[in-house]
This record gives structure tokens, C-alpha cells and sequence, in this order.
């Protein structure tokens, strides 16, 4: 995990939209995902995979009574993928849930593994108070 932000780079096409913290809205947030990256003509795994991971960790771990979550995919150039989720929870940030060897792995914590796996890059920002954002990129190697 970078704990940093890449360089910010002009984009080329760019969508966000607040989402109530819901179940509902998360899978919300996959299915818009997907449209945009369709209308875009980008591949839509593993982006619908990540975004679907980013935006449970803010239903489940970053839901603030009342207050919603934003996603924000972003292409740039030479063919960067960046999804983001914010949510309000800024001082509880994401931490990796790797598995020591020969012990029991835990039920869940396991979707920032996958983001891992997927994502080129990813990480986490603050701010501005009191959110983060959990931030993953792709190379999309056109």
C-alpha cells in the first residue's frame, strides 16, 4: 500500500457520484462503474472488482450515520485507471490483513488483499477532515 498520492495527471475522462452508505449502494456503485467504464470503452475487470471491494470497505467500515460515500474513476494519461472511494471515516484507515503462514485465516478483511492483487498501485489519503480516500490504479496498457 502507498500512503502517498501518484503525481495528479490531466484527465481524460473523469465521473464521480455521492452514494448513500448502504449495501444497496455499493453494489450501486459496481454497476455504475461498470456503465462508465463501458461508455468509456475500457475493460470492466478487474476495475468492477475493485470498485466493488473499495465501496463495501466504506459501507462496512467507514459508514457515518447520515453521511454518504463518493466514487471517482478517473482516466489519464498514458492510460491510468484510478478508482477512488471516499467515505467520512478518516481516522480509520485501511490496514493490509496478510496471513501469517500455517495460521488460521480471518472470516473477513480480506477484500484489500484482492485490491492488492488486482490494483497496479493503491493506497490511502487523508482528508479533508474528516474523510480518506482509498484510492487503486490501473494500467490499462492500451
Amino acid at each position: 500500500m502507498n500512503q502517498g498520492i501518484a503525481v495528479p495527471r490531466t484527465p481524460l475522462h473523469q465521473f464521480t457520484v455521492p452514494l448513500s452508505a448502504t449495501r444497496r449502494a455499493a453494489r450501486l456503485a459496481r454497476l455504475l462503474a461498470g456503465e462508465q467504464l463501458v461508455a468509456w470503452g475500457l475493460p470492466l475487470d478487474p476495475a468492477r472488482l475493485i470498485v466493488a471491494e473499495l465501496a463495501a470497505n466504506a459501507v462496512v467500515h467507514g459508514r457515518v450515520a447520515g453521511r454518504s460515500f463518493r466514487l471517482g474513476l478517473t482516466v489519464t494519461a498514458p492510460a491510468t485507471l484510478r478508482i477512488e472511494v471516499t467515505d467520512p471515516q478518516g481516522d480509520q484507515l485501511p490496514t493490509q490483513a496478510r496471513v501469517a503462514a500455517g495460521a488460521e485465516p480471518a472470516e473477513s478483511g480480506h477484500g484489500l488483499l484482492l485490491v492488492e492483487e488486482l490494483a497496479d498501485r493503491w493506497g490511502v489519503r487523508t482528508g479533508p477532515v474528516p474523510c480518506k480516500t482509498v484510492w487503486a490504479e490501473l494500467d490499462l496498457g492500451r
